[in-house]
């Protein structure tokens, strides 16, 4: 890892695709619930663990099982299993003793909890583990490309990450290397390109596997926005498509731009930077997410808030 962190997008207690849902979880005496964009309460504090709405339903625990809630707090799927996880495409994952399957919103198993490792649906197939290989199945739990690989992640743009005899390549949906296995690391397809580690350095090829920038970079990280998070020695900044640098490489941390500005740290706390590369809210968290819905979750010390985009807190740090 080099001394420059690339950070990927963690969108914390948001949801996802700009928060739909309009709900923020938010602590208050060791107890979860929700607030709406003006930091009014609309689910009470309640939930032992809250997360994030996606797909309209949120995980929440109580006690020491996992269940569901809709937008409005009512428990649709009771606390059941030993570990939940949000919904995507349709279904989501549960655990049930060792093993992972999948539900759909009302509670319907649609895959039973069979799999070593489950991981999100997306462009229509989920990676699962079995026998300590991962492949991938389909939502009704059909397996479209043999476990095979020693590691996968998600599809994106038709184009998933395995790793092959040490090394990180590319699949498309039939499970065809569409990319042979011949890098270090990888991130997954974003905007076209992807990032690839080889000789040390990092670069960026395109789907179809043609190098796109030059390995040259000491971190990297997927493009949004049309920015590129960077390392070089031991600070971060931002490139274009071309490889241009478009924000110097300055700032201790870099994360990738969402809703057009970018969590950064410098001199030990974080704060948010325009495309400019100019700061927008100046550094003064220890903790600091993504936007989502115009509001960014932030944590001084151990309790955590949100801000709006002019630094204003509509929910004091608490937990």
């Amino acid at each position: 890892m080099a001394a420059a962190l690339i950070l990927a997008a963690i969108a914390c207690g948001g949801g996802q695709g700009g928060n739909p849902s309009g709900l923020y979880v938010v602590y208050r005496d060791g107890k979860g619930g929700y607030i709406d964009r003006k930091g009014t309460v609309k689910i009470e504090f309640q939930f032992d663990k809250a997360y994030a709405f996606t797909e309209h339903l949120a995980v929440v625990r109580l006690g020491d099982r996992y269940g569901y809630i809709d937008e409005r707090g009512k428990i649709v799927i009771t606390p059941q299993y030993d570990d939940a996880f949000a919904f995507s495409g349709g279904r989501a994952i549960v655990k049930t003793k060792d093993r992972f399957g999948y539900i759909d919103s009302n509670n319907k198993i649609t895959i039973p909890t069979q799999f070593e490792g489950a991981g999100d649906f997306a462009q229509g197939l989920a990676a699962v583990v079995v026998g300590g290989k991962t492949g991938y199945v389909d939502a009704t739990g059909k397996v479209v490309i043999v476990p095979q690989f020693e590691s996968g992640r998600v599809f994106s743009q038709d184009r998933a990450a395995v790793r092959l005899g040490g090394r990180w390549g590319f699949i498309n949906r039939t499970g065809t290397l569409a990319i042979t296995p011949q890098y270090d690391s990888v991130e997954n397809f974003t905007e076209g390109l992807a990032a690839v580690k080889t000789g040390g350095r990092w670069g960026f090829v395109d789907v179809d596997g043609k190098p796109a920038i030059a390995p040259q970079f000491d971190d990297a990280s997927p493009f949004a926005q049309g920015f590129g998070p960077i390392g070089l020695g031991k600070v971060g900044g931002y490139i274009d498509k071309a490889g241009k640098i478009v924000v110097n490489p300055q700032f201790e941390t870099v994360g990738q731009f969402a809703e057009d500005v970018a969590r950064v740290k410098q001199g030990g706390k974080w704060g948010y930077v325009g495309k400019d590369g100019h700061f927008v809210i100046a550094p003064q968290f220890e903790q600091a997410f993504d936007f989502t819905g115009g509001l960014a979750q932030v944590g001084i010390s151990d309790l955590r808030g949100y801000i709006d985009r002019h630094g204003k807190f509509v929910w004091n740090p608490s937990k």
